[in-house]
């Protein structure tokens, strides 16, 4: 029954994107001359993102958190665990323009509504389109447009988080605008990295609380990286453990360290940062 509904869901899908292009291409040349951001061709590209996400009604998606009152411009950054993560947020009661990888700005249809959208393509590993989608960006934030990035760079395949690379949180110290932490949680069970299948999910997008740059330094940008991704990995699923890890690898017996790789091997967390038997309880807790 589910390969039905998904095989269903991709119909609709298909033939929603192919009647969205036109609409689209429409809004962008009336709204072009006087729209430099391109916020009316975008908005709509993620208003057909939501109802992609409709056509296959077992993913369960909320967003959780309120975006800041004070609206204006941010450098938001979220971890990355599907591409089902680009249909929740584009749930953001808000209009960003997202910096990805130019592979997808390379497929029909995709590509050609994400470059009416002013989204930044960025070819990883090239010095010089890495300068121009930054150059980019920092214009889309001096109009006071929100900017999205992965800070991993990449999916993770099994949803833990993975490293944060230091180039968005560079731009936010430089454009002088805050960090808006996203943690995103479950869309891995949607849609799977690795294959085209989509399954039944509950997944969620949480908006932290804002990351102020002010007074920071470019070579302050690895400290920030770091803040922000303990930000996101104590909001996600295991959040203890994550907290946990994050302090380094304590001093500890031989009896409580073989008592707790044992422990690790049988319940698949890291254990790396456990120094005693209070962390112990509150890691098995989290665990739970």
């Amino acid at each position: 029954m589910n390969a039905l509904i998904a095989a269903v869901g991709y119909v609709f899908v298909i033939a929603l994107i192919g009647v969205s292009l036109p609409i689209q291409a429409a809004i962008f040349a009336v709204t072009a001359p006087f729209d430099p951001s391109r916020l009316w061709a975008g908005r709509y590209l993620r208003w057909v993102g939501r109802r992609i996400a409709d056509c296959y009604p077992p993913w369960k998606l909320r967003v959780e958190g309120r975006w800041p009152a004070a609206g204006g411009a941010y450098v938001v950054v979220a971890n990355h665990q599907s591409i089902l993560d680009i249909l929740l947020l584009s749930r953001m009661p808000h209009e960003m323009k997202w910096m990805a990888k130019d592979e997808l700005f390379r497929v029909p249809w995709i590509g050609w509504m994400l470059r009416m959208s002013g989204d930044i393509a960025l070819r990883r590993g090239e010095r010089d389109s890495g300068l121009e989608a930054l150059g980019r960006a920092r214009e889309h934030l001096a109009r006071g447009v929100p900017v999205m990035v992965f800070a991993e760079g990449t999916r993770s395949r099994d949803g833990r988080l993975l490293p944060f690379k230091s180039g968005a949180f560079r731009l936010a110290i430089e454009a002088g605008v805050p960090v808006l932490p996203i943690a995103v949680n479950g869309t891995g069970a949607g849609m799977p990295k690795g294959g085209p299948w989509v399954r039944p999910c509950e997944a969620w997008a949480r908006i932290l609380e804002p990351v102020p740059t002010a007074g920071l330094k470019p070579d302050e940008a690895v400290r920030l990286k770091e803040e922000v991704r303990r930000m996101i990995a104590a909001a996600l699923p295991g959040g203890v453990e994550a907290r946990l890890a994050s302090r380094g690898a304590p001093a500890r017996d031989a009896a409580t360290d073989a008592a707790l790789r044992d422990w690790q091997r049988a319940v698949g967390l890291d254990v790396t940062g456990v120094a005693s038997a209070d962390d112990w309880a509150a890691l098995q807790t989290g665990a739970r």
